[in-house]
């Protein structure tokens, strides 16, 4: 299963606000520069670290150590300290491990998402952690699922991925695994994918999975 907005919700504005006053360039600027490496850091070709200072030397600013190893600081700092997990979500990997039903972790993320993972208690309730800056490769390719599957030990056929994105659950079913597509709140015109259950919680997840 999917993390961000899946498992948590984390408020990136808080990032996008505070880390290029920190660098000291201008919002727009910062934000372009990162749309362009997302990629690259969500696929582990290159660090956070290296990410901003190579946006900093974009934008005319020296990648002093310092100051790179601060706006490093303050990302982990603002993931942490903004990410907060939906009600259902320990209860419904405490439920699943009581089972004996294996969970894979699969997110498009940086580094930053382990220790957050592991801070809020989700690495301990989990099989495997899947994530796509170690194993370079994004959802929604395949070879992200199959190594999901690899780890778990579990069959396409008997698998089912949750993901609030409709494109990565189209990726799952796509590979041969079922999919649930997680909407949270009001549907407001969301695209749904085909080929997915939309469930609204995760109880109707671990319903599911009871069937």
């Amino acid at each position: 299963m999917d993390v961000y907005d899946t498992l948590l919700r984390c408020d990136f504005l808080a990032h996008q606000a505070e880390l290029p006053v920190l660098a000291g360039v201008p919002a727009d600027s910062w934000q372009e520069a990162y749309r362009r490496i997302d990629q690259a850091l969500n696929t582990g070709r290159i660090s956070k670290t290296d990410g901003f200072a190579q946006i900093l030397r974009e934008n005319g600013v020296e990648p002093r150590a310092d100051l790179v190893r601060a706006l490093v600081d303050r990302d982990d700092e603002l993931l942490l300290a903004t990410a907060r997990l939906f009600d259902d979500a320990i209860p419904f990997l405490e439920r699943l491990r009581s089972q004996g039903i294996k969970v894979a972790i699969v997110s498009n993320c940086t580094a930053s998402t382990r220790p957050l993972l592991a801070e809020l208690g989700v690495t301990a309730l989990a099989d495997a952690l899947v994530l796509s800056c170690e194993v370079g490769v994004v959802k929604p390719q395949a070879e992200i699922f199959g190594c999901a599957l690899e780890r778990t030990g579990v069959a396409a056929a008997d698998a089912l991925f949750v993901d609030d994105q409709p494109g990565y659950c189209a990726g799952a079913v796509a590979a041969g695994i079922a999919a649930a597509q997680i909407v949270r709140g009001e549907l407001d015109g969301r695209e749904l994918a085909a080929g997915a259950t939309v469930v609204r919680s995760l109880a109707e997840v671990e319903a599911m999975l009871s069937a």
